[in-house]
């Protein structure tokens, strides 16, 4: 791993992040719970020289960040950038630089060299999900709340959401992405952004355990990931739900209404459109909450993100965060983040803001992609060759993914089959029958 002096400035906050250690375990605690944990520059310039020294230590065996009060974080400082952005366009370029030292931070926790976990309890949302999503063990607990918002302040799903959101299960990325739905409890984690569900009150003593666990020098990662795999499933003790609130044919709708065949947010709305007029009354209901808030929405950010689904899938993980902040980059120079994150952070309006361009038909084709054809410069700290990977590494520890129970379900005779196998697998894992009951049932007949 690359080492890049990142300094503490004049002016950072002294106890914004707490820093322990107890045996094998050093813990990130975010520390500032009156404003939800947001996070700056000065919890970053602190967070990244711990994790480049930890990664050179004998001693730490795992990592866990957490938040204080009721957040793991709820996202970036923006208000901050906003202000900065009024100020020109010098303001603007420290705006950018701050984005730069994010996404560093995001892209280091992504390619990490040492077990990392993140304690999703509680509010998880825009740079939240940065310091959580890429992680390879991600516990949501009852407290969890998990939201891509940034649609709403008029920027785009960043911190490598182009990465993560586009491999998610069926649509439920794209879904995500322009509507800023929230994921609460136990769906973040059977829909794949948290690894486990643990009762929050369990989190300490899974912690004090963590602690325990040795090492032999020469274990492999991978093989320390089952270990700690395995005792994080020590803490398991069930669901509180047996389907997550968006399955079945809610499920079916979403597929169906942002599926890559539909090429336009105007195809999108139009499917919605259908589905409102189905006569099913709770799935019109819901059509027409979705065609709602996306009009609710900055129509450029709902666009660049739309397009950003569509291509996402195609970009490593590097160049997510590279590309990425070439598009905050832009947006940075664009009204609407500041109009977004003053309308509804500092007036607190709930009329819908004064975005420019004001609606989807106002913007044309260059419009969008000029977000997707400037350059950055960003240097990320991991250089590493196994750092720029395509598919996560670490993507056999939560649930099986849709994709592979289905194929997996042709090659076998029936549904109970295909639980049993899944099952096995995954040494019995709490909620691998309950996501593999909800794919087949949507698939397959009983």
């Amino acid at each position: 791993m690359d080492s890049v002096a990142i300094k503490e400035q004049p002016g950072d906050e002294p106890d914004d992040v707490l820093f322990d250690r107890i045996y094998g375990v050093r813990t990130i605690q975010l520390n500032r719970p009156k404003k939800l944990n947001s996070l700056n520059g000065s919890m970053a310039r602190k967070i990244i020289p711990r994790l480049q020294e930890w990664s050179n230590s004998q001693l730490a065996n795992v990592v866990i960040v957490k938040g204080a009060g009721r957040a793991l974080c709820a996202g970036g400082d923006v208000a901050a950038l906003a202000k900065l952005n009024q100020e020109g366009p010098e303001g603007q370029q420290q705006s950018k630089d701050y984005f730069a030292l994010e996404y560093k931070l995001d892209h280091l926790i992504a390619t990490y060299t040492k077990p990392f976990i993140s304690f999703m309890d509680g509010i998880t949302m825009g740079g939240g999900v940065g310091l959580s999503v890429h992680a390879p063990f991600r516990i949501a607990t009852e407290n969890t709340i998990f939201a891509m918002p940034e649609t709403t302040i008029g920027f785009f799903p960043d911190v490598g959401a182009s990465f993560f959101l586009p491999r998610m299960d069926g649509q439920m990325g794209t879904y995500l992405a322009l509507t800023s739905e929230q994921l609460r409890g136990v769906d973040a984690f059977y829909h794949g952004i948290a690894t486990h569900f643990i009762h929050s009150s369990s989190l300490p003593d899974l912690e004090a355990r963590l602690a325990e666990l040795t090492f032999k020098d020469y274990d492999s990662l991978q093989e320390r990931y089952h270990v700690i795999n395995a005792t994080i499933e020590e803490y398991v003790t069930g669901l509180p739900e047996s389907r997550p609130a968006i399955s079945g044919p809610l499920r079916m709708a979403i597929d169906e209404c942002f599926g890559p065949h539909r090429q336009s947010i105007g195809d999108i709305i139009g499917a919605l459109n259908m589905v409102k007029e189905s006569g099913n009354p709770l799935l019109g209901e819901w059509a027409e909450k979705t065609i709602n808030t996306m009009q609710q929405r900055s129509p450029t950010s709902v666009l660049v993100a739309l397009k950003q689904m569509r291509i996402g899938e195609e970009w490593s993980i590097s160049e997510a965060f590279q590309r990425e902040h070439a598009i905050a980059s832009k947006f940075m120079e664009h009204p609407d983040f500041v109009e977004g994150v003053t309308a509804r952070l500092v007036r607190k309006q709930k009329e819908r803001p004064n975005w420019q361009p004001g609606a989807f038909e106002d913007l044309s084709v260059p419009d969008i992609e000029k977000f997707f054809t400037s350059t950055s410069s960003l240097e990320l700290l991991n250089t590493a060759s196994e750092a720029n990977y395509k598919k996560y590494p670490h993507a056999w520890i939560g649930l099986p993914r849709e994709a592979d129970v289905l194929k997996t379900r042709v090659n076998l005779e029936n549904n109970k089959q295909t639980v049993r196998h899944f099952l096995q697998e995954t040494n019995n894992k709490v909620g691998v029958r309950e996501k593999v009951e909800e794919i087949l049932s949507r698939h397959y007949a009983a």
